[in-house]
């Protein structure tokens, strides 16, 4: 491994080429989300899950009330997709579907009670996972990241970019952190 570079703290080479150097970091993200899928696949399966019962759950849990669309979009599957895990989901007693008060059209999507203690059992597969992929980070390095990553998908997604809330103020030198720098600026989070 070569030693780590003077200027960065990095241990990989200065790119000669920015440009490849942008290419590769989509190279390491495709990979780690393939591997974070893998990974999370086992994880929600040793819970009697899958991987999608799983993210539907979290979402849930975090946003009470999606549509089924909504949850569509957000996990990049088919609507008919969610609506077929909905119904498997909704049979176990896990979640139920609301009528939404102003579009008879919709329905909103809830975690019943039974949902509660799934989601308490799989609570340290979810802290283990995010703790395998940040071994080796400091609580530094780790805000850092969740800021990197933040910018990039605001970049993506042509939302405003946001400062991550957790950064410690003795992060020092580094995103969104100089007073003209305009990542931080705080608009809302992005994640």
């Amino acid at each position: 491994m070569p030693p780590p570079n003077q200027a960065t703290g990095s241990r990989i080479p200065p790119p000669e080429d920015e440009d490849e150097a942008r290419r590769e970091v989509l190279f390491v993200l495709h990979d780690l989300a393939r591997l974070i899928r893998v990974e999370a696949d086992k994880r929600a399966r040793e819970h009697g899950m899958t991987r999608a019962q799983w993210v539907i759950l979290v979402r849930l849990e975090r946003q009470p009330g999606m549509t089924q669309k909504e949850l569509a979009e957000a996990m990049e599957v088919e609507p008919i997709t969610v609506a077929r895990l909905i119904d498997r989901m909704e049979a176990r007693g896990l979640v139920e579907r609301r009528p939404d008060a102003r579009d008879r059209r919709v329905w909103r999507l809830h975690l019943r009670a039974a949902a509660q203690p799934v989601l308490v059992a799989m609570h340290p597969a979810r802290t283990g996972l995010a703790r395998a992929v940040t071994d080796g980070l400091d609580a530094i390095a780790i805000a850092r990241l969740s800021e990197t990553l933040m910018i990039m998908k605001a970049a993506l997604t042509g939302e405003p970019r946001a400062r991550a809330p957790d950064v410690p103020s003795d992060a020092g030198p580094g995103l969104g952190q100089g007073p003209d720098d305009p990542i931080a600026v705080t608009v809302k989070e992005v994640a």
